[in-house]
Protein backbone atom coordinates (compact mmCIF):
# COMPACT_ATOMS: atom_id res chain seq x y z
CA UNK A 1 0.00 0.00 0.00
CA UNK A 2 1.17 3.46 -0.93
CA UNK A 3 0.34 6.58 1.16
CA UNK A 4 1.00 10.02 -0.29
CA UNK A 5 -0.32 13.56 -0.66
CA UNK A 6 -2.95 13.76 -3.39
CA UNK A 7 -2.50 15.95 -6.44
CA UNK A 8 -4.87 16.84 -9.27
CA UNK A 9 -3.96 13.55 -10.98
CA UNK A 10 -5.71 11.77 -8.09
CA UNK A 11 -8.94 13.74 -8.53
CA UNK A 12 -11.17 10.89 -9.74
CA UNK A 13 -10.02 8.42 -7.08
CA UNK A 14 -10.22 10.90 -4.20
CA UNK A 15 -13.59 12.25 -5.38
CA UNK A 16 -15.06 8.76 -5.43
CA UNK A 17 -13.87 8.10 -1.86
CA UNK A 18 -15.11 11.55 -0.77
CA UNK A 19 -18.53 10.79 -2.23
CA UNK A 20 -18.65 7.47 -0.35
CA UNK A 21 -17.58 9.29 2.83
CA UNK A 22 -20.47 11.72 2.44
CA UNK A 23 -22.90 8.85 1.84
CA UNK A 24 -21.61 7.24 5.06
CA UNK A 25 -22.73 10.44 6.82
CA UNK A 26 -26.19 10.15 5.23
CA UNK A 27 -25.72 12.67 2.45
CA UNK A 28 -27.09 12.14 -1.06
CA UNK A 29 -24.64 10.75 -3.57
CA UNK A 30 -23.23 13.62 -5.63
CA UNK A 31 -20.11 12.49 -7.46
CA UNK A 32 -20.04 15.59 -9.67
CA UNK A 33 -20.28 17.88 -6.63
CA UNK A 34 -17.64 15.82 -4.81
CA UNK A 35 -15.29 16.14 -7.76
CA UNK A 36 -15.80 19.90 -7.97
CA UNK A 37 -15.25 20.29 -4.22
CA UNK A 38 -12.05 18.19 -4.14
CA UNK A 39 -10.72 19.87 -7.29
CA UNK A 40 -11.16 23.28 -5.65
CA UNK A 41 -9.44 22.15 -2.43
CA UNK A 42 -6.44 20.80 -4.35
CA UNK A 43 -6.12 23.74 -6.74
CA UNK A 44 -6.52 26.43 -4.08
CA UNK A 45 -4.32 24.52 -1.62
CA UNK A 46 -6.67 25.27 1.26
CA UNK A 47 -6.57 21.66 2.46
CA UNK A 48 -4.11 18.79 2.42
CA UNK A 49 -5.36 15.41 1.25
CA UNK A 50 -3.56 12.12 1.76
CA UNK A 51 -4.58 8.95 -0.06
CA UNK A 52 -3.85 5.27 0.25
CA UNK A 53 -3.64 3.20 -2.91
CA UNK A 54 -3.45 -0.56 -2.99
CA UNK A 55 -2.03 -1.38 -6.39
CA UNK A 56 -4.09 0.96 -8.59
CA UNK A 57 -7.18 1.12 -6.35
CA UNK A 58 -7.85 4.05 -4.04
CA UNK A 59 -8.80 2.58 -0.66
CA UNK A 60 -8.68 5.52 1.77
CA UNK A 61 -8.19 9.23 2.22
CA UNK A 62 -7.96 11.91 4.87
CA UNK A 63 -8.32 15.66 4.51
CA UNK A 64 -6.70 18.21 6.80
CA UNK A 65 -7.61 21.87 7.08
CA UNK A 66 -5.18 24.41 8.55
CA UNK A 67 -6.01 26.55 11.55
CA UNK A 68 -4.13 28.20 14.38
CA UNK A 69 -4.18 27.94 18.14
CA UNK A 70 -4.28 31.30 19.88
CA UNK A 71 -3.39 29.66 23.19
CA UNK A 72 -0.22 27.96 21.93
CA UNK A 73 0.39 30.57 19.20
CA UNK A 74 1.13 27.74 16.77
CA UNK A 75 -0.37 26.10 13.72
CA UNK A 76 -2.93 23.35 14.24
CA UNK A 77 -4.69 21.01 11.84
CA UNK A 78 -8.29 19.87 11.71
CA UNK A 79 -8.57 16.31 10.47
CA UNK A 80 -11.98 16.88 8.96
CA UNK A 81 -12.43 13.75 6.85
CA UNK A 82 -11.12 10.21 7.07
CA UNK A 83 -12.61 7.36 5.07
CA UNK A 84 -11.55 3.81 4.29
CA UNK A 85 -13.36 1.82 1.60
CA UNK A 86 -15.43 -1.01 3.06
CA UNK A 87 -13.33 -3.72 1.38
CA UNK A 88 -10.11 -2.27 2.82
CA UNK A 89 -11.15 -1.92 6.45
CA UNK A 90 -9.23 -3.76 9.18
CA UNK A 91 -6.09 -3.75 7.02
CA UNK A 92 -4.31 -0.81 8.65
CA UNK A 93 -5.38 1.83 6.12
CA UNK A 94 -6.84 4.16 8.76
CA UNK A 95 -3.69 3.88 10.88
CA UNK A 96 -1.51 4.68 7.86
CA UNK A 97 -3.57 7.80 7.19
CA UNK A 98 -3.42 8.93 10.83
CA UNK A 99 0.35 8.42 10.88
CA UNK A 100 0.79 10.36 7.65
CA UNK A 101 -1.33 13.20 9.07
CA UNK A 102 0.71 13.20 12.28
CA UNK A 103 4.01 13.23 10.37
CA UNK A 104 2.77 16.11 8.24
CA UNK A 105 1.55 18.07 11.27
CA UNK A 106 4.93 17.64 12.98
CA UNK A 107 6.78 18.66 9.81
CA UNK A 108 4.72 21.86 9.58
CA UNK A 109 5.36 22.78 13.22
CA UNK A 110 1.79 22.17 14.35
CA UNK A 111 0.85 21.96 17.99
CA UNK A 112 -2.11 19.60 17.51
CA UNK A 113 -4.53 17.76 15.28
CA UNK A 114 -8.21 17.83 16.18
CA UNK A 115 -11.03 15.74 14.80
CA UNK A 116 -14.60 14.81 15.52
CA UNK A 117 -16.86 11.90 14.74
CA UNK A 118 -20.45 10.94 15.41
CA UNK A 119 -21.10 9.31 18.80
CA UNK A 120 -22.13 5.96 17.29
CA UNK A 121 -19.02 5.53 15.11
CA UNK A 122 -17.34 3.24 17.63
CA UNK A 123 -14.81 1.70 15.22
CA UNK A 124 -13.47 5.18 14.40
CA UNK A 125 -13.34 6.11 18.08
CA UNK A 126 -11.33 2.97 18.85
CA UNK A 127 -8.95 3.74 15.99
CA UNK A 128 -8.40 7.32 17.15
CA UNK A 129 -7.87 6.35 20.77
CA UNK A 130 -5.50 3.54 19.77
CA UNK A 131 -3.45 6.18 17.94
CA UNK A 132 -3.19 8.58 20.86
CA UNK A 133 -6.20 10.83 20.30
CA UNK A 134 -8.12 11.71 23.46
CA UNK A 135 -11.72 12.82 23.71
CA UNK A 136 -11.99 16.44 24.85
CA UNK A 137 -13.44 16.54 28.35
CA UNK A 138 -12.39 20.15 28.95
CA UNK A 139 -14.36 22.14 26.36
CA UNK A 140 -17.82 22.03 24.87
CA UNK A 141 -17.92 22.59 21.13
CA UNK A 142 -20.69 24.62 19.54
CA UNK A 143 -21.68 25.22 15.95
CA UNK A 144 -23.83 27.89 14.32
CA UNK A 145 -25.41 26.55 11.15
CA UNK A 146 -25.69 29.23 8.47
CA UNK A 147 -27.08 27.13 5.64
CA UNK A 148 -29.66 24.53 4.86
Amino acid sequence: MEVYQATITDLAGVSNLFNLYRIFYQQESDLEGAQLYIKKRIESKDSVIFVVKDKEKYVGFTQLYPTFSSISMKRAWILNDLYVAAEARKQGVGEKLLQKAKDYALATGANSISLSTVPDNLPAQRLYEKNGYRRDEQFYHYELSLGE
